[in-house]
C-alpha cells in the first residue's frame, strides 16, 4: 500500500496492509493527480505546484553517461548497465529524479504517476503497479528502473529474461532517503558525478526551508498533523500511521504526526470517528486528487469524524498534489516549503 499511495498512485507506502492492498490499487488505477494554486492561509485548501508542475534540470549541459557500470540492485543482483540511450523509469518518483540528472532526452517512456510537464509526451507503460513487460519490450529500453515495489514480479521477470537490465531501487520514505536514492539512480545511469551535484543542490534548498519553519519549544505548541488517504470513487478512506512516508514530511515541517502519535503502529489505518478523535488533529493533510474525489472540504467534513475535530471545526485543510507528496527527491524542499506554510497558522 505504502507504494502505491506513494507514487500517487504508485508514489506507496512500505509495508502495506495486506487486506488493503488489492482496494488501493484499484483506487489508484482510477485516479490521477491534481494540482492548485500554493497558498497559506487556512482555512482555505491550497496545493503545492512546484514550478508550475516542471522539474528543474541541473544547469548546464547534459551528463554523459560513463558506461559500462556494474551496481547492486536492491533485489540483491549486480545488474551490468552498458547503455542508457533508452531509460524505461517505471515509477514517477524515478522519472524525477532521472530527469532532474538532465537525463530527459534519454527517457521513452514513463509510469501514469509521472506527471509533470516535460515527461507529458512519454507514452504510458505501467499504471498503479500494473507493469506491461510487452510495453516496456516494445520501446527496445537499455535499461529499466523500478523500486522493490513495482510489480507484477512475473512482469519484471519477463523484461529481464529478454536481457535488459533492471535496476531496482528501495522506496523513499523518508527525508533521509533522498540523498540516497538520488545517488543511487546516478549510479546505475553512470552519471554519479551529476548526483552529487543533485544531491548538494536538494540538500541546500531543503536547509533553507528548514529555516524557515516555526520552532515550537514543546510537541504540545506544534500543530498536529493527520495525513488521511483519499479515495471517494472507490470508497477508500485511510488514516496515516507511523511509516506512512508523511510522517517524516510533517515532522520536519515542524509539526506532530497525528495519526502516529495517537498509537497508530501501521501504515494506514481504515478511519473511524474514534481513530480520529484520538488523533485530534489541528490540521488535516491530504493529497489534492483525493480531496477533489470527496467533493472538497465540504465532502471531507462529511467524512465520520471529521467534522468532529479541531481540524473539521476549523476546516484547516492542508493540501499537496498527489505527483510530489510523497515522491522524496528533487523536489522535496517545495513539497516541504508548502506544507510549513499550510501547517503553521501565522506561515511565514
Amino acid at each position: 500500500m505504502t507504494a502505491a499511495i506513494r507514487e500517487p498512485v504508485r508514489r506507496r507506502l512500505s509495508r502495506p496492509a495486506a487486506a488493503l492492498a488489492a482496494t488501493l490499487a484499484l483506487a489508484l488505477a482510477l485516479t490521477g493527480c491534481g494540482d492548485g494554486p500554493d497558498t497559506a492561509a487556512p482555512p482555505a485548501t491550497s496545493a503545492a505546484r512546484p514550478t508550475a508542475d516542471r522539474i528543474e534540470p541541473l544547469s548546464g549541459p547534459a551528463p554523459r553517461p560513463a558506461l559500462p557500470t556494474t551496481v547492486r540492485s536492491a533485489d540483491g543482483r549486480d545488474v551490468t548497465v552498458r547503455k542508457a540511450d533508452r531509460i524505461v523509469p517505471l515509477t514517477g518518483s524515478l522519472s524525477e529524479t532521472v530527469f532532474t540528472l538532465g537525463l530527459g532526452g534519454r527517457v521513452v517512456a514513463r509510469d501514469i504517476t509521472a506527471t509533470f510537464e516535460q515527461a507529458g509526451h512519454l507514452p504510458v507503460v505501467t499504471r498503479a503497479h500494473e507493469v506491461s513487460a510487452e510495453g516496456v519490450l516494445s520501446l527496445k529500453p537499455d535499461v529499466v528502473l523500478a523500486d522493490t515495489t513495482t510489480g507484477p514480479a512475473e512482469a519484471i521477470g519477463q523484461i529481464r529474461d529478454a536481457g535488459v537490465p533492471v535496476v531496482t531501487f528501495r522506496p523513499a520514505t523518508r527525508l533521509a532517503d533522498v540523498a540516497t536514492r538520488i545517488d543511487a539512480v546516478a549510479a546505475a545511469l553512470g552519471v554519479p558525478e551529476a548526483g552529487a551535484a543533485l544531491t548538494s543542490r536538494t540538500d541546500q534548498r531543503i536547509a533553507a526551508v528548514r529555516k524557515e519553519i516555526p520552532h515550537a519549544g514543546t510537541a504540545a505548541d506544534r500543530p498536529r498533523v493527520a495525513f488521511l488517504y483519499l479515495r471517494g470513487s472507490a470508497s477508500v478512506y485511510l488514516i496515516g500511521g507511523a511509516g506512512s512516508g508523511a510522517d517524516s514530511l510533517i515532522e520536519a515541517a515542524g509539526g506532530v504526526d497525528a495519526g502516529k502519535e495517537s498509537g497508530l503502529k501501521k501504515d494506514f489505518t481504515p478511519i473511524t470517528s474514534e481513530a480520529l478523535a484520538r488523533a485530534a488533529p489541528d490540521v488535516i493533510l491530504v493529497m489534492a486528487k483525493g480531496l477533489e474525489s470527496v467533493g472538497g472540504i465540504d465532502g471531507l467534513v462529511k467524512i465520520p469524524g471529521v467534522a468532529q475535530t479541531p481540524a473539521g471545526m476549523d476546516r484547516r485543510v492542508a493540501s499537496v498534489d498527489d505527483g510530489v507528496l510523497l515522491n522524496y527527491g528533487p523536489r522535496t524542499d517545495a513539497v516541504l516549503r508548502s506544507l510549513v506554510r499550510q501547517i503553521h497558522a501565522e506561515g511565514k
